[in-house]
């Protein structure tokens, strides 16, 4: 179902594409000099009322599933914090989640202002598997984009940002990166974003088991940093989703800047995703 939130983002892209064809034939062309303004300022407006929280929307119970990682982690943009996590609904992101690996050992890069950009291979994220939460059949799974440098320091931030302007023009295969989505049954589907190139175990139609591996966390799309996105969502396409709340199993939502261990294994159930009580935010 095509709503103004689902084709909101294809259409913020045509007007800052346009602004940005408008500008180059003002240079050359003399046309009037409001005009590519007039497109920036459409695809500011669209993409302001679009990310606006709906009003009296009810989200589903929080959706059990196992987590997508093993060992320790810290939360960021996360659902626990505010909806929607990553200040927008678009792409079905309204409860995604991003998490860094965070050894006990703090070897963990930090943000500043020196180096500009760091190694994939400095990062202890870069890598780790990438476990299917619950059972379900691969829907899509894309491994080609090459993982870039990071972006964690305040000059990579500001080039981040110009990039991520043009990667959301070229639409969302250039935001999420490397990715697969499994299909949970019931409408319900997991996106894992960023992934390392060419670390896909399973393709397309391949029926997985929970806990099973299914990539390698990497460094493409529209990222700063080696980490894993992870959300849920109620269409496989992302272009026309709505996110779904979801909570791990023995975990739950971490917050904002909480670190957590994930077990190894996490004990199956009859359903492992099923619907639980606890809010995601």
């Amino acid at each position: 179902m095509y709503t103004f939130r689902t084709i909101a983002p294809a259409l913020a892209r045509t007007c800052w594409t346009a602004f940005l064809a408008v500008a180059v034939l003002e240079t050359f062309y003399g046309i009037p000099k409001f005009l590519p303004w007039v497109f920036l300022l459409s695809g500011v407006m669209v993409k302001y009322v679009s990310t606006r929280p709906p009003r009296n929307r009810e989200y589903p119970p929080p959706l059990e599933v196992a987590p997508p990682v093993t060992g320790r982690w810290l939360a960021m943009n996360s659902p626990a914090d505010k909806v929607p996590s990553h200040g927008l609904h678009a792409y079905g992101q309204s409860h995604a989640i991003d998490i860094v690996g965070e050894p006990e050992d703090g070897s963990r890069p930090a943000f500043g202002w020196w180096p500009l950009s760091r190694a994939n291979r400095d990062f202890p994220a870069f890598g780790a598997p990438l476990l299917a939460v619950a059972e379900g059949t691969v829907v899509s799974a894309r491994d080609t984009q090459r993982d870039h440098r990071s972006r964690n320091s305040w000059p990579a931030l500001a080039y981040l940002l110009a990039e991520g302007f043009l990667r959301d023009i070229a639409g969302p295969h250039r935001v999420i990166g490397n990715h697969v989505t499994i299909d949970l049954g019931e409408g319900r589907y997991a996106l894992y974003a960023h992934l390392r190139r060419g670390s896909l175990r399973v393709r397309e139609g391949d029926r997985v088991t929970t806990g099973q591996p299914l990539a390698e966390c990497g460094n493409t799309g529209n990222s700063s940093e080696p980490h894993v996105h992870f959300q849920l969502m109620d269409h496989p396409d992302p272009r026309h989703a709505q996110g779904i709340p979801f909570t791990w199993t023995g975990v739950g939502v971490p917050a904002n800047n909480e670190t957590f261990t994930s077990p190894a294994s996490v004990p199956a159930t009859e359903d492992p995703a099923r619907s639980g009580t606890a809010s995601a935010g």
